[in-house]
């Protein structure tokens, strides 16, 4: 998995935290988290917000 596999992030995000509001996750944490995911496996300087912003788009969207 990379930065730019957007929507397989925010599938897996959903399973991790299940209960979590992805609106009220902070962007230092989303990295983290991702950057978490056993699959993932980019490097990480590569992030950047643009990234993260979509990634919280298709966990608010996996997550309806």
């Amino acid at each position: 998995m990379r930065w730019t596999d957007s929507r397989e992030i925010a599938i897996e995000l959903c399973d991790l935290y299940p209960d979590t509001d992805p609106k009220t996750v902070r962007f230092t944490d989303l990295r983290q988290w991702i950057l978490d995911i056993e699959d993932f496996e980019d490097d990480p300087s590569h992030c950047n917000e643009k990234i993260l912003e979509a990634v919280i788009l298709c966990w608010m969207d996996e997550a309806d």
